[in-house]
């Protein structure tokens, strides 16, 4: 099939940056990300609704002053957390509050005060054990003016009159009054099944069962495409036979470059979507010091693993990416109410013996201690390009580098160090340049 098929040439970069846009906003409002942005796929709707059902298995759903891309997962994924305005990651708390808030507006009409609000969350939050909500408290006032203020910035909610800000102050003499959106209410959580009948987290994912070789491929097919774009960069010891050899064919490349105009890189390893356009929420390399932090560490890395003259590095296999899904499944089901059964993910037969792992598969162990002397380094070096917060905590800043390599698949964090996977040979021998800060 070939995709875009209706779209004329002339169009067809409008209609890329509409796919763009809906893969990282999966949430469109009259506001949110930006006025012109429902417009965009309002235009495309029709060849939207079918390319992204064929290509990836989503579907498109417009409503009202609202879009909605209903996404098929595949896997859980823990480094794309909500957050706050300041930047703060969403707790349970703050989770638990955002789901709450959205089951009273499902009740509500089309205006709600924010005392109202919180009164009718605060009902529910306190039926339930751990949880409970103190309009008093100011922890629990904060975590629940996060979770108004993210269904704000999507339009769900929008401001009318007074200020989130001088509640959060003072409940007893700030409000604000909210006009509500109620066909973004009811499509900003469209889960698979009905919650009521999941008894752990692995239920949302995709469990489609093909009955027939074409579905299967089809299937195969959409599971590739959907890999590609969901992560920085897919490994093919990271997936499936099937999958890998989509990944592997030539019709890949192809399908996704008509339909998102970026273009896919492919090496030995694995293949990654090359960002042309800024589409990414998050990119690498990056501005900002944590971004440069780990650009540097990087060829820190890269030199480190490929030094001749240096000393031997330990080679380890890299974990099973399955090892890590049970692991995170069994985390966010340790959150499901005591009443919910929690499925049992252990392995009645008993560990089975590891196969031996080829010396070439094995990833090379950069340790937690060249980490920190790399890291060290770099503030002496660049110095004057990073604040002095970060010169104060350079072990924050160790932290915080590793884990966007860990997000961008160029690394593995293990105990005592990181794997440096083959993403990092891109920065063997680079030579690094930071701009400096300029005092006046």
């Amino acid at each position: 099939m070939r995709f875009a098929a209706d779209v004329s040439d002339l169009e067809l970069t409008d209609y890329q940056r509409a796919v763009r846009l809906l893969i990282r906003h999966p949430l469109i409002t009259a506001s949110f990300p930006d006025e012109k942005a429902l417009p965009r796929v309002r235009r495309f709707s029709a060849e939207l609704r079918r390319d992204l059902s064929e290509a990836f298995g989503y579907r498109l759903e417009l409503h009202g002053s609202t879009a909605r891309l209903v996404r098929t997962a595949d896997r859980l994924i823990a480094d794309r957390p909500a957050v706050s305005r300041t930047g703060r990651p969403f707790d349970r708390q703050r989770y638990a509050y955002l789901t709450l808030c959205l089951s009273v507006l499902g009740r509500a009409g089309i205006q709600i005060m924010l005392s109202e609000l919180a009164d009718a969350v605060a009902a529910d939050a306190n039926r339930i054990a751990g949880l409970g909500l103190n309009p008093d408290t100011g922890a629990d006032r904060r975590a629940f003016v996060d979770a108004v203020a993210w269904l704000e910035e999507r339009g769900v909610l929008r401001l009318a009159d007074g200020s989130s800000t001088s509640w959060a102050g003072d409940p007893g003499s700030g409000e604000a009054l909210y006009d509500v959106a109620r066909d973004a209410v009811l499509a900003l959580f469209r889960p698979p099944r009905v919650l009521q009948h999941i008894d752990a987290v692995s239920a949302l994912l995709d469990r489609s069962q093909a009955h027939s070789g074409n579905a299967e491929r089809r299937a195969a097919a959409q599971a590739a495409r959907r890999t590609v774009l969901e992560q920085p960069v897919v490994y093919f010891d990271d997936v499936s036979a099937e999958i890998g050899n989509h990944l592997r064919g030539q019709a890949l490349p192809a399908d996704l470059q008509r339909l998102t105009g970026l273009r896919l890189e492919r090496r030995a390893e694995g293949v990654l979507l090359v960002d042309t356009s800024g589409w990414s929420a998050e990119r690498f390399p990056g501005t900002g010091s944590v971004a440069q932090a780990a650009v540097l560490l990087a060829v820190a890395i890269a030199g480190r693993v490929s030094d001749p003259d240096g000393r031997r590095v330990r080679r380890m296999p890299a974990p099973d990416p399955r090892e890590w899904q049970v692991k995170l499944a069994g985390q966010v089901d340790a959150g499901l109410p005591a009443s919910v059964p929690v499925l049992d993910v252990s392995d009645e037969a008993g560990p089975e013996a590891e196969p031996e792992i080829p010396e070439e598969r094995r990833l090379p162990l950069v340790t937690d201690s060249f980490l920190r002397e790399a890291t060290a380094e770099v503030l002496a070096r660049y110095g004057s390009a990073f604040g002095a917060a970060w010169h104060a905590d350079p072990e924050r800043l160790r932290a915080e580098a590793t884990a966007l390599l860990v997000r961008f698949g160029a690394v593995i964090e293990v105990p005592g160090g990181v794997l440096a996977r083959p993403l990092i040979g891109r920065y063997r021998s680079t030579v690094a340049q930071v701009k400096q800060r300029t005092l006046f």
